[in-house]
């Protein structure tokens, strides 16, 4: 009797492989943006698509472009990223979106969670956290870097037990539009152009910002936007 031949070895069907992650982006420094681009390029399931040099060129990207995920730098030309954020939160909720920044500061961090981010990564830990927040926000889940874990839980909680609410916007998101263009040296007839809002309605949202921050001149609203992120020095 002939032995049977033997079987034929078993295969597995190769599992279909996700396709990367496509990552906009945006950052006015581009040293910065090439160091960012080559951190996350180095994972196989992430991909730099598109890169922005300011706010409004991002959100104009992500309206236009196929990305999953924004990493937005917030203080940049025209408009932040916090701005951009929120922007894309309205335009794009099904985008995923972080905050990439040099500002270690408790009020960005709830100030990006409102806008519509999924994390806050210092770029001083970029290297080490921002593969992770990526996914984390993928994955559609909050992401924290390890350093301000302790610090922003123990401050929520004390708030919570004094009865204090979240740090309050100290002026609305069109005054802070306002107040950055302003601080950039724009004049109001540029600022309106760029709003698409007459000049006039620009210079009525310049006092109105005057008299809220108790400031007399443009120098001191640029000190201020300096202090909160808004420009840099």
């Amino acid at each position: 009797m002939n032995p049977l031949p033997p079987s034929p070895p078993l295969t597995s069907s190769p599992t279909p492989l996700r396709p990367p992650t496509r990552v906009l982006l945006a950052d006015d420094h581009a040293l910065v943006r090439r160091g960012v681009r080559l951190i996350l390029d180095a994972e196989p399931d992430l991909t730099v698509v598109a890169e922005a040099g300011d706010g409004a060129e991002a959100v104009a990207l992500a309206r236009t472009g196929e990305v999953d995920l924004a990493v937005l730098d917030v203080a940049m030309p025209r408009m932040t990223g916090l701005q951009a954020a929120r922007e894309l939160s309205r335009l794009r909720p099904e985008l995923r979106i972080l905050i990439l920044t040099m500002y270690d500061n408790e009020q960005y961090f709830f100030e990006a969670l409102k806008a519509g981010a999924a994390g806050y990564v210092p770029k001083s830990v970029a290297d080490r956290d921002l593969v992770e927040a990526c996914r984390a926000a993928i994955r559609d889940e909050p992401f924290i870097y390890p350093g301000a874990e302790t610090t922003l839980i123990r401050n929520y909680l004390d708030r919570a037990r004094q009865g204090d609410p979240l740090p309050a916007r100290a002026i609305t998101e069109r005054e802070e539009e306002i107040l950055k263009l302003v601080a950039e040296g724009h004049s109001s007839k540029e600022i309106g152009d760029l709003l698409v809002i007459s000049a006039k309605t620009v210079e009525r949202h310049r006092a109105n910002l005057l008299q809220k921050l108790g400031m007399r001149d443009r120098l001191e609203l640029t000190r201020y936007a300096i202090r909160v992120g808004l420009i840099e020095p």
